[in-house]
């Protein structure tokens, strides 16, 4: 197996992932766990695995030049992105988060343009106008009357802000991952958001009823801890070090189609016409912005 095709199956094994990770995430808050202690649990557990992990591996003195885009690595990766994500699904639905998080590749290139200084086209332009729109009609548009999703227009918002937030983590950790391996790069990442996000998270965590748990609860919670955190990431990495982040955040594209299926089969969400409508558009605005390739992609 070649690079490449690695690249390719890494890339999705991680839509996959996060795909079933949208409707089980949003079983466990906040009946069993609040968003914010949430965070905590996954960023926790996650620094310890690759901490122990990578002392069986070579270790690597990361460049002090590398220290700034670490940290801003950390915080818009696994910082900003995981704060807003989780705390739009704990007031949104399963599929609104499926759909908005596939502005992240127009919003990717967007910054592409603006940090790679890649051309962007008339077409591009048109479709990142049309993503947009997309989401925001399910941002202003798409309120329901839900037991479980008390705020969706905010919810919706904090998607909107996870998703440039990744882009942005893209974006920068692309250079990175071409200098260091993966474990050096998730030790640093995780550690560094332990440490932003304990202040912000420690009440909600404090809260939880350890002892109280439901063997599902504990299952779904070790699915997000070592599926949607641990996997993900590792998978991201690797397949960074062949793809561009153009090209890998397309996969994203994924993850409404197995995340909307999950949900309806469990019955966790459903379908209306606001939802189809806004999937309409932004998957028109993709269309558009990844028609062709731009110099950047792999």
């Amino acid at each position: 197996m070649n690079n490449r095709v690695f690249a390719l199956l890494a890339a999705t094994g991680e839509a996959t992932i996060y795909g079933l990770n949208h409707s089980i995430a949003k079983g466990l808050m906040p009946e069993y766990i609040q968003p914010f202690g949430f965070i905590l649990l996954r960023v926790l557990c996650a620094a310890i695995l690759f901490w122990i992990i990578s002392l069986f591996t070579k270790n690597e003195k990361i460049d002090r030049a590398d220290w700034l885009r670490i940290i801003a690595c950390s915080i818009f990766g696994m910082v900003i992105n995981m704060l807003m994500f989780f705390k739009g699904l704990s007031l949104s639905t399963p599929i609104n988060s499926s759909v908005i998080i596939t502005i992240t590749p127009i919003l990717v290139l967007a910054l592409g343009a603006f940090i790679l200084k890649e051309k962007v086209t008339y077409l591009k332009v048109f479709g990142i106008f049309l993503g947009l729109v997309g989401a925001l009609v399910l941002v202003l548009f798409g309120s329901e009357i839900r037991s479980d999703a008390p705020n969706i227009p905010l919810g919706n918002a904090l998607f909107m802000i996870n998703a440039a937030s990744f882009g942005v983590y893209l974006v920068l950790v692309k250079p990175l991952t071409k200098k260091y391996r993966p474990f050096t790069l998730l030790k640093w990442f995780f550690l560094i958001s332990l440490i932003i996000n304990l202040p912000i998270t420690y009440s909600e965590f404090s809260e939880v009823a350890w002892s109280s748990l439901p063997s599902k609860a504990i299952w779904m919670m070790i699915y997000v801890i070592l599926g949607t955190t641990f996997l993900t990431y590792l998978l991201n990495m690797m397949a960074l070090k062949e793809l561009s982040p153009s090209t890998l955040s397309v996969f994203v594209y994924l993850q409404p189609f197995i995340a909307i299926i999950f949900a309806v089969i469990t019955g966790s969400d459903h379908l209306n016409v606001i939802k189809i409508t806004a999937a309409i558009l932004v998957f028109t605005g993709v269309y558009f912005v990844t028609k062709k390739k731009t110099e950047y992609n792999a």
